[in-house]
């Protein structure tokens, strides 16, 4: 499973959704653009000591994929018809969704924009630390 930055934050801040979603992974899949977005957050935290303690120990859980040749030609093709049709998304998420298209694995994310790309499986999870938080009905 691909985890987005929200993932990462929630999983970081112990959201058992996300603990128990992961449970039900292989190794989790940390595309560099997200761990980038991550540590740049954690920068900007006035808890940085605590976030950066629990990458450290959390990191070698996890497989970091960077940006290859294929990742880069799924982006090219996915930012153009994302252009085409009138909806474009930010561009790192168009990165982590390449990388997500790449490896055929679902995206664990709460960013509803991931669903307008064809292919894409995403996976939301309830997140407690939204003021406006309703939990997710059960299946």
């Amino acid at each position: 499973m691909i985890v987005d930055t929200n993932g990462l934050s929630a999983w970081a801040d112990g959201a058992e959704a996300v603990r128990s979603a992961l449970r039900r992974s292989t190794r989790p899949v940390i595309p560099a653009i997200v761990l980038g977005e991550y540590r740049y957050g954690i920068i900007k935290s006035n808890r940085f000591a605590r976030y950066q303690d629990w990458l450290r120990r959390t990191l070698p859980l996890c497989a970091i994929h960077p940006v290859t040749e294929v990742t880069a030609e799924i982006y090219g093709r996915l930012r153009a018809e994302l252009e085409r049709r009138g909806t474009p998304l930010p561009l790192n998420d168009i990165w982590i969704a390449a990388i997500a298209l790449e490896l055929d694995l679902p995206l664990l994310s709460n960013d509803s924009d991931f669903d307008r790309i064809e292919g894409l499986v995403r996976i939301g999870f309830d997140d407690p630390r939204k003021k406006d938080h309703k939990p997710l009905p059960k299946a």
